[in-house]
Order: structure tokens, then sequence, then C-alpha cells
């Protein structure tokens, strides 16, 4: 009965059209009225206690981070060096899209950011060279997938926090696995684009490719240093974000000098905006996560798992189909809050790695970015492409079934997250 109260109080508000933070906590309000034990002092406390954490200052400087790069001109040169380095390649652009969201990935951490970046620079150009814009749109919108998995990553630090797992281990973990889904999204380009008899664009010599190294140097420097620095244990993944922030705004002012002082009140604005959409959210989804507790949901919902507990690769596949059909209904952020303090709790009693469920777990939901109907990513695409969201939705479904065929890969096959994860730590 409490898993239908829980269910159906928040299904219910999310059908009504109620925002989700709001949702969250009529969701709690629900639980606490079904259980005798309303009181409006505890949920407000509960809220309060909710942001009340050291290691989510990280999301508020990975999104000014993010902000900063965008305006002051790194994402920029990103993708011109990328464009140096493959633009020459048969389906160059493409190729130069999967490269730049990489390198975009390890300095932002919002999959939002790097999809915005990427279709305002490179969808004109694809377009233009004669690629089919839905297609283009669709690889663009994939590519945003990578952003929560490579570090730095706002997606681990939440689950980190949620879950109570080393967000530094997370990080580490996600390199690897970013990469295989980059090389399934490479394979996918080329593959559609094999019959496609477009001119590339002249090889650059190579005086340019390292001119463009050059103007971007200063940009690829700050993946290296959170890398380094988390590896030698020099700063903590919540330092990482401010040494992030404070290095790109140091580089956008006084190196590129794109970022004027008179735009810091914009970027500062829209970052804190950003943030507040988010913490509202993990402050809404702790009062949730509290009363699952205090009814014992997980208990319930490992006696009603029991079977699979013995077959930690089956329960996996069976998460994963779950984590798969809430992501097409509901956010990333909402998806981690609410399902983590359910789904620990089984994945501990089946003797699974947390880090290991922990990074097929932020795949599953960054997949969920381009999910239709909700799918964010696809829709900030849509929105800076000027495109019908149902031409993005065609042109992103045949890489997103491959980033999902990798994902239960990685389920079957946990040597290819755990054997790199262990070489990084």
């Amino acid at each position: 009965m409490t898993i239908a109260v829980f269910l159906g109080s928040l299904l219910a508000a999310m059908a009504l059209g109620v925002p989700i933070a709001f949702s969250l906590l009529i969701c709690g309000a629900a639980l606490m009225w079904h259980m005798n034990m309303f009181d409006a002092q505890i949920l407000a406390q509960n809220v309060i206690e909710g942001a009340n954490s050291f290691p989510l200052l990280a999301v508020p400087f990975f999104m000014l981070a993010g902000e900063i790069m965008n305006t002051g001109g790194l994402s920029r040169r990103i993708v011109d060096f990328a464009l140096a380095l493959v633009g020459h390649i048969r389906g160059g652009l493409g190729y130069v899209t999967i490269v730049a969201a990489i390198l975009l990935s390890a300095l932002s951490g919002s999959a939002v950011a790097d999809a915005a970046a990427l279709t305002a620079l490179l969808l004109p150009m694809m377009v233009k060279a004669g690629h089919d814009k839905s297609r283009s749109s669709g690889l663009i919108a994939a590519c945003g997938v990578i952003g929560p998995i490579i570090p730095p990553s706002i997606g681990f630090v939440i689950f980190g926090v949620a879950a109570n797992v080393s967000i530094s281990k997370l990080f580490l973990a996600g390199i690897f696995p970013g990469i295989v889904l980059s090389a399934g999204l490479w394979i996918t380009w080329w593959w559609l684009t094999r019959k496609e008899h477009l001119e590339p664009p002249p090889r650059k010599s190579t005086a340019e490719v390292l001119k463009a190294l050059r103007d971007a140097g200063w940009a690829l420097m700050l993946p290296l240093i959170i890398l380094v620095g988390l590896r030698m244990g020099v700063f903590t993944p919540t330092e990482a974000a401010v040494v992030a922030a404070v290095y790109a705004l140091f580089v956008a002012t006084v190196i590129y000098k794109e970022l004027k002082w008179r735009q810091l009140y914009a970027v500062f604005e829209t970052a804190a905006r950003t943030t507040a959409v988010v913490m509202f959210l993990v402050a809404a989804a702790m009062v949730s996560a509290w009363l699952i507790t205090v009814a014992n949901l997980p208990g319930q919902v490992v006696t009603l798992l029991q079977p699979l507990l013995d077959n930690p690769t089956l329960l996996l596949m069976a998460i994963m189909v779950l984590v798969m059909i809430v992501g097409t209904a509901m956010d990333m952020t909402p998806t981690i809050l609410i399902l983590t303090p359910v789904l620990m709790p089984i994945v501990k009693a089946a003797g699974i790695d947390p880090v290991y469920f922990g990074v097929l777990f932020i795949i599953n939901n960054s997949i969920g970015l381009v999910t239709p109907p909700v799918g964010t990513v696809l829709n900030v695409v849509a929105g800076v492409g000027r495109m019908r969201m149902d031409e993005v939705t065609k042109g992103v479904m045949p890489f997103m079934a491959v980033q999902f065929l990798i994902m239960f890969l990685m389920v079957l096959f946990p040597s290819i997250i755990m054997v790199p994860a262990r070489w990084f730590y």
C-alpha cells in the first residue's frame, strides 16, 4: 500500500502538470499523511537539509564553468581544434561533433550546455556541407549524452551525494565508458553516411592544426588539471568545480579576452537560475528520500525482487529496463533523486559494486535525456536549431539504439567499466 501511495501521488501530481519539484513535495506530504505522521515542520526541515550538502556545491560551480566556456570562447576554440583535426575525413563534420563533444564533456559536465554549444556552432556547418539536417541534429543530441558521463559530471555529483558513493571514484570510472559510447557514435555515423557523396573540406596543414591546438591549448588544459588533481588527491570533486570555474573565468577574461566584465552579470544570472532549478529538485527529493527510508520502501522492493538477487546480471537488466521506462517521462535529476534511495539497498543486497552500478545508472539516465517525449537535450537541439521536435527525434533514433546496446553490453561484461576504473584509481 505504501508503494501505491508513493507512486500514485507522484504520478497523479505530474499528470496534472505540477512541476516535478512540487510533485515530489506533494508525494512526501502524501506519504506522511498515510503513515499518520504529517508535520509541516519536518517537511520544511528536510527541504532545508536536502540542499545543505558540501559536495553539492560542485553543481553551481560546474554550471558556472559551462556558461563561462560558452560565452568566453573556450567552446568555440575546442570545436575549431576538432575541425582542424578530423574535418577533412569524409563525413568529417560528424566526427568533429563527436571529438568536440568529448572535449567539451571534460570541461563542463552539463549535457544541456554542451548540446546548445554544439548545435549553435556545428549544425549550420553540417547543413551547409550537405548533410541531412535531421540526422545531423540527431548526432548532436546523442553527443550530448556524453556530457554527464565523462568527468566532471553533475549527474555523478548528485548520485554520489544521494547514494553516499565516492564522487572521485565515479568520475574516474566514467572516463572509459564515455569513450566507448563515443566510439559507438563514430561507427554509427560512418555507417549512416557511407553512401553520401559529399566533398569534404581540404585537409588542414600541420601548421594550421598546430595553430588550432595553440588557440585551444588553454581550454584543453582544464580537463588535464581536473583529472590529474583528482587522481593525485590534490583536490576533491567539489574543489575541482571551483577550480574549473575560476580557471575558465581567468582564460575567458584575461587570455582570450572574449568575455567582457559587463557580460559577467548575465553569465552569473543564467548559471544561478539553472542551479536554482537543480537545487530545488534536490531539496524536494530529499523529503521523499527520508520518507522512503522511514516507510521501509527499499525493503518492500527488495522482497519483490528477491528471486533476482542471486543473479546480479539479470537484476541489473531489470533495473536498467525500469530506468529506461522512467527516462521517457522524467528528466535526469529527478530520476536520480527518486530511484537512488530505492535501488541502492537492492544493489548492495545483490553484492553489486556501487561505483559500477552508479556508472550504468548515470549512462541510462543520460540516454534518457534524448529519449522522447520529454528528452531535455532533444528540446534544446530543436530550440537552438529551430527545428521540429519530431525531426530531431527521427535523427537521434539510430544513435540512441546503439547507446542502449553498448549500455547492455556493459551490464553483461562489467570489466568494460571496472578494469579501466581500477587503473584510473
